[in-house]
C-alpha cells in the first residue's frame, strides 16, 4: 500500500512537472531487457499492468490479452484534449510507423480516460484518423478507474458549469507491453519518435 501510495504521489508530480522527469528506482531481481532498460520502479516493472476489461470501437468487451496480443504501445489520454494528446498520439503512431518500416509490429493503443464523451463512435473516428492499426478503447467510469488504477496513471477532471467543454489533467507516459512479460517499459513524452523507435526495437528484438 504504502509503494502504491509513493508511485502515485510521484505520477501526480511528473503531471505538475509535464512529465519531463523518469523514474530512477532500482528493480529487483534479474531483468532480462537490462540492456533496453532507462527507467524501472521499484519492485520491478511488473508492478505497472494487469488484468483489465474495456470496450472498444465497435462496443465489443475486450480484456487485456485480446489487447495484448502483440507488442503494443499503450497510452492514456482523452480526443477532447486540445494539445498533450493529440501530439502524443501522432508521436506515437510515427514511432511505430517506424518499426513498421523496419518489420516490426507493435500496434498503438489509446485508452481514454474520459468516458463520459469518449463513446466507442467516437474513439472509431480519433484513431482512423491516426492510424489504421491504432486501437481505441474506453468503457465505464469503473472500467476506467480500475485499468488506470492498474498502469499506476493519474487522470482528474475539472467539473464546472459546463459539462461539455471540461478539461481533464493526466499523467503523459506510453507504456511498451508484450503478450508474454505485460509492460516493460514506460516513455515520458520529450522523445522523439525516432528516439521511441530505437528504444522499443531494444526491447522487440529481445522480448
Amino acid at each position: 500500500m504504502m509503494r502504491f501510495l509513493v508511485f502515485s504521489i510521484a505520477f501526480s508530480i511528473l503531471v505538475a512537472t509535464g512529465g519531463m522527469y523518469v523514474m530512477t528506482i532500482p528493480g529487483n531481481g534479474e531483468d532480462r531487457f537490462a540492456k533496453c532498460r532507462t527507467t524501472s520502479v521499484g519492485g520491478g516493472m511488473d508492478m505497472i499492468g494487469g488484468p483489465f476489461t474495456l470496450v472498444g470501437e465497435s462496443g465489443d468487451i475486450v480484456t487485456e490479452k485480446q489487447v495484448i496480443d502483440q507488442p503494443a504501445l499503450i497510452y492514456f489520454g482523452y480526443t477532447f484534449c486540445p494539445d498533450i494528446c493529440p501530439l502524443d498520439a501522432v508521436r506515437n503512431v510515427e514511432a511505430v510507423s517506424m518499426l513498421e518500416d523496419r518489420g516490426k509490429m507493435v500496434k498503438p493503443v489509446f485508452i481514454s480516460i474520459d468516458p463520459r464523451r469518449d463513446t466507442p463512435e467516437v474513439m472509431a473516428d480519433f484513431t482512423e484518423n491516426l492510424h489504421p492499426r491504432m486501437l481505441g478503447l474506453t468503457g465505464s467510469e469503473d472500467q476506467i478507474k480500475a485499468v488506470s488504477k492498474a498502469y499506476r496513471t493519474y487522470y482528474k477532471r475539472h467539473d464546472g458549469d459546463d459539462k461539455e467543454h471540461y478539461l481533464v489533467d493526466h499523467s503523459t507516459f506510453s507504456y511498451l507491453a508484450f503478450p508474454d512479460h505485460g509492460v516493460v517499459e514506460f516513455f515520458r513524452r520529450d522523445l522523439t519518435p525516432q528516439d521511441m523507435a530505437d528504444r522499443m526495437s531494444c526491447f522487440y528484438d529481445i522480448g
